[in-house]
């Protein structure tokens, strides 16, 4: 199955070529070869830090720190750079008292989304003798045509080379705050289908839930204890707001409450093995990546199966990767009905669809899901992840630090199984 495109993140190292590039042609001119490639160096350096400044957007603490870097870099009298709105952010370096003269022209960048070049012949000045502006060029910081911020370059001396470098520097930081909005975009992407995700637990699964705990009540009032305990973690673990990824065991932690409720409702029609290898159970993935897979094998394979069946989840080690695999062995479907879901958002088998696509997010289109299946042959949904993506870290807390001792319940197995071999579909 296919995933989404992944939005890709703007390389900062284009535009921090291209300002080294300009930089070293503009110092060539008078400085021999060695302060070049000194100067050069110097840009890389001062240039490189930028990114993680920016990583997490414009505010005035980010600001701070870049204007102190562009004010190194150029060796200019002063750096500012302002909000989207003109509202300073941030200065460094002499002239501040002409800020205030700067206003109109800022605005002017703002709304006309141009560069603004302001002499200071033309500006008010009481230290007119001393000081030492010569020029101020104003560049907006556009990003998806909004002006996100301003740059403002101000020069000791009058001529094209300021202007050409506050240029360069403007492209080279708004290609880094268009890389922090895309990468704050991704984010909420895949917040979104965590969401949604969340929505698409099934409503039904609740109320059969509850219906199930109540009618045990009377009957058996500790095993109803246990099924509301079951019940209040798993919701807790799916619609809880911190983190993206998490461990392999509290996400079949969830998987096994989750199954234990269901075998409480359905009975002996539904029976379970969940056979984890141990070595595995560190591994890292996104949040709610395998319990939908398992919801719909009850839903849609065991649940419209006269007498019921098994669902098997495994888990094994696979060299650098993990394989996980949930097999049912319902009513399945015809292959054929694979390719009209890819694009699907029907609540019908909702986890394949919204599960390949935050794979093909988290891990660069390498990985995606394989399903085996046919009418009347059950189905079988395998995926394979890393053990180690830079980046990738469980920011969930666990519930528990091992996965509690439990008494298997009716129709069910739980086992660790150090080297599983899948059944062959």
């Amino acid at each position: 199955m296919s995933g989404l495109l992944t939005m890709p993140v703007v390389p900062w190292s284009v535009a921090g070529a291209l300002l080294v590039v300009l930089i070293a042609v503009l110092l060539r001119g008078r400085k021999p070869s060695g302060a070049v490639d000194d100067a050069v160096l110097e840009a890389v350096y001062v240039m490189a830090k930028a990114p993680l400044e920016l990583r997490e957007g414009l505010d005035q603490a980010a600001a701070d720190k870049v204007a102190a870097r562009l004010l190194q870099l150029l060796k200019c009298l002063a750096i500012g750079i302002t909000d989207g709105a003109g509202t300073l952010l941030s200065w460094d370096g002499e002239a501040n008292e002409h800020y205030a003269d700067l206003v109109d022209p800022i605005g002017t960048s703002i709304r006309k989304h141009r560069r603004e070049v302001v002499s200071h012949d033309k500006m008010p000045c009481n230290h007119r003798g001393t000081c030492r502006m010569r020029t101020a060029v104003i560049v907006p910081l556009i990003v998806e045509g909004q002006t996100e911020a301003t740059l403002i370059v101000v020069g000791r001396t009058r001529g094209k080379r300021i202007v050409h470098m506050a240029d360069a520097v403007a492209r080279f930081v708004g290609t880094q705050l268009e890389a922090a909005r895309l990468e704050e975009t991704k984010h909420q992407l895949n917040q979104a289908e965590i969401k949604a995700l969340r929505a698409q637990i099934s409503p039904h699964f609740v109320y059969n839930a509850l219906n199930t705990i109540s009618s045990l009540i009377r009957t058996d009032p500790e095993e109803a204890r246990e099924l509301l305990q079951d019940f209040a973690d798993f919701t807790r673990y799916c619609f809880r707001t911190e983190g993206t990824f998490t461990t392999l065991s509290d996400e079949m932690r969830n998987v096994d409450r989750y199954l234990t409720i269901e075998s409480a409702r359905y009975g002996s029609r539904l029976n379970v093995r969940l056979r984890i290898a141990p070595e595995v159970q560190s591994v890292v993935l996104p949040f709610l990546l395998i319990q939908p897979l398992v919801e719909n094998a009850v839903k849609h394979g065991i649940a419209n199966k006269p007498g019921g069946g098994t669902i098997t989840v495994t888990a094994q080690d696979f060299g650098t990767e993990a394989e996980i695999s949930v097999e049912d062995d319902g009513v399945g479907m015809d292959p054929a009905l694979l390719d009209g879901m890819r694009d699907s958002r029907s609540s019908a088998h909702i986890g394949l669809t919204g599960i390949n696509r935050r794979m093909s997010q988290v891990y660069k289109n390498r990985y995606s899901l394989m399903v085996e299946t046919a009418p009347g042959a059950g189905m079988k949904v395998t995926m394979r992840v890393p053990k180690f993506v830079r980046g990738v870290r469980p920011d969930m807390l666990n519930f528990a630090a091992e996965v509690p001792a439990q008494s298997p319940r009716r129709g069910t197995a739980r086992a660790g199984l150090p080297d599983v071999t899948p059944n062959a579909s």
